[in-house]
């Protein structure tokens, strides 16, 4: 497989409640319908199925879009508009649930000390293999475009922090090596663990709370107004990966994996804090309660996903929407 395999457009999938049942007949039909009453987004639970899906179907459209759908819908001011309030109602809920503030030192140092009992603590002490491959078919939405959003930071940056930036990219697009590149390493270890490796070909199968943990990285790198937020995302996912892909390591060692899964985690780099987070905020301090918030707003949706999986494993259950 190659990467180009991975760009190929995704299936519609099953609506989640009146506004993506909306948008997916918009997109079907060609016809806007009810899709527009703007009464319904605004009663809508922002954290819930309908919302995350409705923002994933918008923000699709910015990525390698849907199958049968018209590209000429990713710049429709009328979906423009249901977007905007969909994302109205996603960063509010998410600002009521974080602290904030613009102590960007204290909130990284936060980052640095993990709390015991997460996902990858419970893959590598007890996890079963089957909890393995439904934690990779949650992450295969993340995944396949993880180092995308994070792109659209690039030409909103200046001086060194720019320079760091696209030397970060530049590594996490494989350097030169499509092979090598972290979306082409994780649809190999889809495949060493018998799954599809083909581009969300599990979006029907994640719930809103891991919809959620994309929809925020397409949100910040959208909007150049929220670019401190994005990087804030950035920092949050990078200084956490490499401890967490440590475990994931020895988990897939004691569940006697095939190599190609272990790989996507051991190629992992950190990221270079200081020349992007230090140079940003020297060239732009005011954007320090933004990068804050977007180091709180991730680790909110990260731990909600947690907690919804790791519930329902311990209940002997899948956490997946459907088995």
């Amino acid at each position: 497989m190659t990467s180009a395999d991975l760009h190929i457009r995704t299936a519609l999938p099953r609506s989640r409640g009146p506004i993506s049942r909306s948008i997916l007949s918009a997109y079907a039909t060609g016809q806007r319908g009810d899709v527009f009453r703007t009464e319904r987004v605004a009663a809508a639970d922002p954290l819930g199925e309908d919302v995350q899906l409705a923002l994933h179907l918008c923000y699709e459209l910015h990525y390698q879009g849907l199958e049968e759908v018209d590209e000429e819908w990713e710049w429709d001011p009328d979906l423009l508009h249901i977007r905007g309030m969909l994302e109205r109602l996603f960063l509010k809920k998410l600002r009521e649930c974080v602290s904030g503030g613009d102590d960007v030192t204290a909130v990284l140092d936060v980052l640095l000390i993990e709390p015991a009992g997460g996902v990858s603590h419970h893959l590598r002490d007890h996890g079963e293999w089957w909890q393995m491959r439904e934690y990779f078919v949650h992450q295969s939405i993340y995944r396949h475009k993880e180092t995308d959003p994070h792109a659209w930071a690039i030409p909103r940056l200046r001086g060194k922090v720019k320079a760091a930036m696209v030397a970060v990219q530049f590594d996490q697009f494989g350097a030169g090596h499509p092979d090598r590149a972290r979306i082409q390493l994780y649809a190999d270890l889809m495949e060493g663990a018998r799954l599809s490796s083909g581009y969300l070909a599990y979006l029907d199968e994640v719930p809103a709370c891991m919809l959620a943990t994309v929809n925020i990285m397409s949100l910040f790198g959208l909007h150049r107004k929220l670019r401190g937020a994005l990087i804030g995302h950035f920092a949050a996912t990078e200084a956490t990966t490499a401890s967490s892909a440590g475990r994931l390591v020895q988990a897939l060692q004691r569940l006697e994996s095939s190599p190609e899964c272990g790989l996507y985690f051991t190629a992992h780099k950190q990221v270079m804090r200081d020349e992007i987070i230090g140079e940003l905020l020297k060239r732009e301090p005011g954007l320090a309660r933004d990068l804050v918030f977007g180091v709180q707003a991730t680790e909110l949706l990260e731990q909600r996903f947690a907690d919804h999986v790791l519930g329902c494993w311990r209940a002997g259950r899948t956490s997946l929407r459907s088995a």
